[in-house]
C-alpha cells in the first residue's frame, strides 16, 4: 500500500475568486503529486520503518538517517497539503462555540488570533506554513514553520494550516502574500478546525 494523492473534496474553480482554478489544478496535480511520488520512492528503500507519516514524523529519528530528510521534506508535504485541501470549503462555516471559547482565552478575541496567524504567515522568510495548533498542554498556539516541516514533529497537533509557498498563491496574488492571507479567510473550513480541536482535546 503506497502513498496515495487524496481527491480535492471541491471543484478546482469552487475556491474562486479567493483562490484560482489554475493555483489549485498545479498545486494540487502537479506540487502534491510530485511530494507523495518522491515520499513513496523513500519509503521503499527501507520498507521496514512502514508508511505512517504521522508516526514518522512525530518520531523523525526512527527514520533511517538516509532516507530521513527526504521523508521530512515529502512526507511533511503529502501531510501538510492534505490537512490544507481539507481545511478549505466554498461554503460559509462558523467557529464552534467551544473553539471560539479558546480563541477569545488565548488571544482575547477572534480578531486578535487572526491578526497573529497573520503575521506568522507573512513573516515566515522564504518557503513555508503558519499554523494554529493544540500543544502537549491542550493550549492553542500560532506558530510557522519553514519549508514542508510539521508540528507533529514537535508533538503538536495542527488545525488549521496556511500554505506560503509562492506556489500557493503567486499566480493570482505574485507577491503581494497579505492579500493572499486575507483570501483564505474567506474560504476557511471552520467545520473542519472545529473537528480537530475536539479531536485533539480528547
Amino acid at each position: 500500500m503506497t502513498i496515495q494523492l487524496p481527491e480535492l473534496p471541491y471543484a478546482y474553480d469552487a475556491l474562486e475568486p479567493y483562490i484560482d482554478a489554475e493555483t489549485m489544478k498545479l498545486h494540487h496535480d502537479k506540487h502534491h503529486a510530485t511530494y507523495v511520488a518522491n515520499a513513496n520512492a523513500a519509503l521503499e528503500k527501507h520498507p521496514e520503518i512502514g508508511e505512517n507519516l504521522e508516526s514518522l514524523l512525530a518520531n523523525v529519528d526512527r527514520i533511517p538517517e538516509a532516507i530521513r530528510q527526504a521523508v521530512i521534506n515529502n512526507g511533511g508535504g503529502h501531510l501538510n497539503h492534505s490537512l490544507f485541501w481539507e481545511l478549505l470549503t466554498p461554503e460559509s462555516t462558523d467557529l464552534s462555540a467551544e473553539l471560539k471559547a479558546a480563541i477569545d482565552e488565548r488571544f482575547g478575541n477572534f480578531q486578535n488570533f487572526k491578526d497573529e496567524f497573520a503575521a506568522a504567515a507573512k513573516t515566515r522568510f522564504g518557503s513555508g506554513w503558519a499554523w494554529l495548533v493544540v500543544d502537549k498542554d491542550g493550549n492553542l498556539q500560532v506558530e510557522s514553520t519553514a519549508n514542508q516541516d510539521t508540528p507533529l514533529s514537535e508533538g503538536k497537533t495542527p488545525i488549521l494550516a496556511l500554505d506560503v509557498w509562492e506556489h500557493a498563491y503567486y499566480l493570482k496574488y505574485r507577491n503581494v502574500r497579505p492579500d493572499y492571507i486575507e483570501a483564505f479567510f474567506h474560504v476557511v473550513n471552520w467545520d473542519k478546525v472545529n473537528e480537530l480541536y475536539a479531536a485533539a482535546k480528547a
